[in-house]
């Protein structure tokens, strides 16, 4: 598309490249032009001859190339690379005569309350409007139900067999290539359901329910248990409780309860240990990492987290602890920090900062496959149009698609290793309604190519 020289305000050049690589196309640059005049959703859909919708997803992939969160950003950023120009004000600009009103001091008053009033209005939310933020952080009932918003298709993702319970808040963990689906928060309250699905036969089966119903809850496994530390009840308040799941005689069974009540916090196994990294404990986000040890059934404190916060995530990766994400009631996290269970046991410090997210996320999910992680949804305060992939290696992270948009938060994930590569499972969650979905994404393929 060249420069348009009618009289338009601004003018973009051929092609524009984001500092992540993703080329804008043509149609995104001509909406971007359009953004940077000013105009609303709906004039650019008359102008384009396209829909109002159609705008709406042509924004969420320009901020995520861009990597910004709002139209100001998006015109400042593309300015600032040279893909829109400003035409310079005219050098000489007619006269205008000049009015000088005078009005008495009744009037003055009069004015000074009708602002007041017009200022109320416009910062009051409209009837019906939704912000992503919910009234209640710790659960989301009553919540007026609303659609899903999804790409359309996603070429490596595949849907699977859902849970026979739509829930959010739960905990994800996978052992002997099946994935275990534990409590969470239901459109009737906090479930104690315990759900296991089975790849090979793409089903679920019901097992054992957990001995408290809780929400906003983690798990890790550690030998042939899985271990669910806290939680938020049914009655609204947190829990201390440890249970402990042994799926070969689908039995529960107590652990030392932790040094306090906690719930949303973010939970990994490393070494034979299990941590518990920051959350609520019912008064004020913490930045507290707690440690069980199964042997001795005891608890220790570890070095705290730089941030109080809860609602992030935390994966295990050769032998060290990533805990990603998070939010603290005001703030979505886009942190990425390394946490070392062998320096903590040395009386170092453990804790070293990696390359931060492109955008906070609160209650994402995250999974560890081959040399990478994976961050899967959020959506609290940010709307979210990708993922984030996480190369190891490289302190790098890189958007990869998403089936759900805007926010797709509280959901579990977890990593089962197949013949073809490991496939991430994406369970549950909640967009806009309570989500039963079962979501499996291959990270890589694998081709075979015939022998010559």
């Amino acid at each position: 598309m060249g420069a348009d020289s009618t009289g338009d305000t601004c003018a973009i050049g051929m092609t524009a490249v984001s500092e992540n690589n993703a080329e804008l196309s043509e149609r995104e640059l001509e909406v971007l032009r359009l953004v940077a005049t000013g105009a609303s959703n709906r004039q650019i859909a008359r102008q384009l001859h396209i829909s109002h919708n159609t705008v709406k997803v042509h924004l969420r992939n320009i901020f995520a190339k861009l990597g910004v969160e709002s139209r100001t950003e998006a015109t400042l950023r593309a300015i600032h690379e040279g893909w829109v120009e400003v035409a310079p004000a005219p050098a000489e600009m007619p006269a205008e005569p000049i009015v000088v009103w005078r009005i008495a001091g009744w009037q003055r008053v009069a004015f000074v309350l009708l602002a007041l009033v017009l200022a109320v209005i416009v910062l009051l939310p409209p009837r019906g409007s939704e912000s992503l933020v919910p009234d209640r952080q710790f659960s989301d009932q009553g919540w007026q139900a609303g659609a899903v918003t999804t790409p359309g298709h996603v070429s490596r993702w595949s849907e699977c067999t859902p849970m026979s319970i739509p829930r959010a808040r739960l905990a994800v963990v996978a052992y002997r290539d099946q994935i275990y689906a534990i409590g969470g928060d239901t459109p009737t309250g906090a479930t104690s359901a315990v759900e296991v699905y089975d790849p090979k036969t793409d089903s679920w089966t019901r097992r054992a329910d957990k001995p408290t119903s809780v929400l906003n809850i983690a798990a890790a496994v550690i030998g042939d248990k899985i271990y669910v530390p806290g939680g938020y009840d049914a009655a609204q308040q947190p829990v201390a409780a440890l249970e402990i799941y042994d799926p070969s005689q689908d039995a529960w069974y107590q652990g030392a309860p932790l040094p306090e009540p906690l719930f949303a916090a973010a939970v990994a196994a490393a070494g034979g240990r299990l941590y518990v990294f920051g959350g609520h404990n019912g008064i004020q986000y913490v930045n507290t990492v707690y440690i069980y040890d199964p042997e001795t059934d005891t608890w220790s404190l570890g070095t705290p987290m730089g941030a109080a916060r809860g609602f992030a995530s935390a994966v295990e990766f050769d032998g060290l602890i990533y805990v990603v994400g998070g939010y603290n009631g005001a703030v979505e996290f886009n942190l990425c920090e390394v946490y070392d269970p062998a320096a903590e046991a040395a009386g170092s410090n453990p804790w070293s900062p990696r390359a931060p997210m492109a955008q906070g996320r609160g209650g994402l999910a995250l999974a560890a496959a081959d040399s990478s992680l994976y961050a899967i949804g959020g959506g609290w305060i940010n709307r979210l149009s990708f993922n984030e992939r996480y190369d190891v290696a490289q302190d790098a992270w890189s958007p990869f698609e998403t089936p759900v948009l805007e926010q797709w938060r509280t959901l579990g994930a977890a990593t089962i290793r197949t013949d073809d590569g490991p496939v991430i499972y994406a369970v549950g969650g909640f967009s806009g309604d309570y989500l039963n979905t079962n979501r499996a994404f291959q990270t890589f393929f694998r081709i075979y190519l015939p022998r010559l």
